[in-house]
């Protein structure tokens, strides 16, 4: 699939090898920036490099870029260090709005024309502010096509422009984060109905994806730096030092660790909660409406995804199986070659490579 609302218009078959661009992916959030690049082989794509630039608190908040020198220099940190010159960027999913709607079947331009005249019954911002892109994704009981779209206020993505361009970073497409991270996480081909859940720093994302086509996303202000402050308070320790204790313990009952668990069993369950409230709501309007299939499973993702115990805690909580995810589910398979990049660490990574999946000639194909 690729979906996302370009610089330019992208041409309708996919350049020759020897022009094509690099495979390459940057996500801006809370924490940093994360960029990435994809190397074509003879047995498929591998990851040729990654980098990461951290971000001091406050510099990236609620989807907006609020220091923007910080921000250029993380951007220019990321992408010499992982030898980018252009990529696919990231917008936030808490700045998006997702819509879904019908219209007479034609051509994606005249979608586009027939959405632009109620696009303010779709999106809440005035339609001259906002940009929008759409995708098809099935046919309606009377012949009408159904897409599913995505709008951004334009000045979220001038900004970006801006930023990058004073980074000196070619911007191919900018694309909202649960696009890229369902194109990460989600075998090529799946057409199942799955609940993908980052656990960020600062924040939880949620996003549904059917077909592997993002149908509902939310965001919870809930993340896994709450927990390394539950280890804090609890022992007394530094925030290097809770990290660690986080990431050996866990979340795992275990004989004298009674009163760590309730201190991180009182912040997971908040998360947990408002999970349940969002996968709820969805499997009740699937029962309701019939308009899609129920979640049939769920994907973690994000740097604290790998947290001992947390899949088997929600698969108890969601009544669903829970497992984290494969960023390199779409890459070449691993019989043919070893990542660089740590497991637990490459959980982090999943929306910048999907983003560089963007650009896979198989998409073309």
């Amino acid at each position: 699939m690729s979906f996302g609302i370009s610089e330019k218009v992208r041409a309708a078959f996919a350049p020759p090898r020897y022009i094509a661009p690099s495979l390459s992916g940057i996500d801006l959030s809370t924490s940093g920036v994360k960029a990435v690049r994809l190397a074509p082989g003879p047995n498929g794509l591998t990851l040729e490099r990654y980098a990461d630039a951290r971000l001091s608190a406050g510099a990236f908040a609620d989807g907006e870029i609020v220091d923007h020198e910080a921000v250029v220099e993380a951007l220019r940190e990321a992408t010499r260090s992982a030898g980018i010159t252009d990529a696919n960027a990231t917008l936030s999913e808490s700045k998006s709005y997702l819509f879904e709607t019908s219209v007479p079947s034609g051509s994606s331009v005249e979608w586009r024309t027939t959405i632009e005249q109620h696009l303010d019954e779709l999106v809440p911002l005035p339609p001259p502010d906002v940009a929008f892109d759409m995708v098809g994704v099935g046919q309606g009981k009377e012949g009408e096509t159904l897409v599913a779209g995505v709008g951004f206020a334009r000045r979220i993505i001038d900004e970006m422009l801006s930023t990058c361009d004073e980074a000196h970073v070619g911007l191919r497409a900018l694309e909202g984060e649960p696009f890229a991270t369902a194109r990460a996480l989600i075998p090529a081909g799946d057409s199942a109905t799955i609940l993908v859940i980052d656990v960020g720093k600062t924040t939880t994302k949620l996003s549904i994806a059917a077909g592997r086509i993002p149908r509902f996303a939310t965001t919870i202000g809930i993340g896994g730096h709450a927990l390394t402050l539950a280890v804090q308070k609890h022992f007394g320790v530094t925030e290097n030092e809770a990290r660690k204790v986080k990431a050996e313990r866990g979340i795992v009952p275990a004989p004298g660790n009674e009163d760590y668990l309730a201190a991180m069993l009182s912040t997971v369950s908040a998360i947990r909660d408002e999970i349940s409230r969002r996968l709820d709501y969805w499997q009740e309007k699937v029962s309701l409406e019939g308009a899609h299939e129920p979640v049939s499973r769920v994907i973690l993702a994000g740097g604290n995804a790998s947290i001992r115990g947390l899949p088997e805690y929600l698969e108890g909580a969601l009544k669903l199986p829970v497992a984290a995810g494969d960023v390199f589910t779409n890459l070449a398979s691993r019989d043919t070659w070893i990542p660089e990049l740590d497991y637990t660490e490459s959980l982090a990574y999943a929306t910048a490579i999907g983003l560089a999946l963007r650009d896979d000639p198989r998409l073309y194909a």
